[in-house]
């Protein structure tokens, strides 16, 4: 838990986007410009974004994604 001093404007970090495939990045500068184009601040069509992002695929990268396991008889 981080505590922060009230009064103080300061900024949670947030995650690293680097975690997301190229295709994930290029869908969320789509959203992201539609959330301007609807008349959101830059800040709150980044967080509208990445929350789609999440929300579509659950995430960034995943171990395997795409693949099933071969069905036993």
């Amino acid at each position: 838990m981080v505590c922060v001093p009230r009064g103080k404007n300061t900024t949670v970090p947030r995650g690293d986007k680097s975690a997301y495939t190229d295709k994930q990045k290029r869908q969320a500068e789509h959203i992201e410009e539609s959330e301007k184009k609807r008349g959101h601040t830059t800040k709150e069509a980044g967080r509208i974004t990445w929350a789609m992002v999440n929300k579509q695929d659950g995430g960034g990268k995943k171990s395997g994604s795409g693949r099933k396991k071969a069905k036993s008889s």
